[in-house]
């Protein structure tokens, strides 16, 4: 299993949210680069961006530094936020960014997600973010008509191979993740998922690695020191 250390963006800072709420907002580091080096340093294999302006706007808002990151680190970054069109797609990719992350667009626009995966393969990744067992979008200020399990199903026959799977009500609650929702999601699909949404210790990695999910994301949890990024890995392994 893969830790992803997340680092979230706004205005150019890394900040992290509260079950994302844009007034709920706490300021980590003025460089998100240097941060991202950081867990390189600290061992980890991958690294996990959001541009959070760009999930409320639509359109990728802190793309210069995001772009400095996936240069200078020497580990893959995926990206998620604001990402609706091919041609943002095709421009990230070409900027450094490993993988690509579809959100709300995959909701709103199957046709974009189906040319996507058949055009960029696994450099295309699909958000699912539930609330309540259903599917959030916008960055999570309107839910869909879609079960999470329905759309995760939906996607892998449009070709997904990997799902990023948040439950928003976890989200930055150091609360520990939702391990029924995460069991039943690797029950009924056979592709990666990634969970994402509330890891605060080592026994939520345990926990979730026991569940079967291929990744972890944790943000909220290394940035107060709750839990140590190396002995999270280790705990992975």
């Amino acid at each position: 299993m893969i830790i992803y250390p997340a680092v979230d963006i706004k205005d150019g800072r890394c900040v992290r949210l509260v079950q994302g709420e844009f007034n709920k907002v706490t300021v980590y580091s003025d460089n998100p680069v240097e941060m991202g080096l950081k867990w390189e340093q600290m061992g980890a294999e991958y690294v996990h961006v959001v541009d959070l302006d760009g999930a409320r706007t639509g359109h990728a808002q802190n793309t210069p530094v995001i772009s400095e990151m996936a240069v200078k680190l020497g580990i893959p970054v995926q990206l998620g936020g604001g990402i609706r069109t091919i041609e943002a797609i095709e421009t990230l990719l070409c900027k450094g960014i490993h993988r690509v992350i579809l959100g709300t667009s995959a909701v709103k626009n199957p046709e974009l997600v189906k040319q996507a995966l058949k055009t960029f393969e696994g450099s295309v990744v699909i958000g699912i973010d539930a609330k309540d067992g259903m599917v959030a979008i916008e960055g999570w200020a309107k839910t869909s008509e879609f079960t999470a399990v329905g759309f995760a199903k939906k996607m892998e026959q449009l070709g997904a191979k990997t799902i990023i799977y948040t439950d928003i009500s976890r989200d930055g609650m150091l609360e520990g993740p939702n391990l029924k929702a995460m069991e039943e999601m690797v029950k009924a699909v056979n592709i990666e998922i990634i969970a994402s949404g509330g890891v605060s210790n080592l026994e939520d990695i345990r926990n979730l690695k026991d569940v079967g999910v291929s990744g972890a994301i944790v943000g909220k949890a290394l940035y107060t020191g709750s839990l140590d990024l190396k002995e999270a890995i280790e705990a992975a392994k």
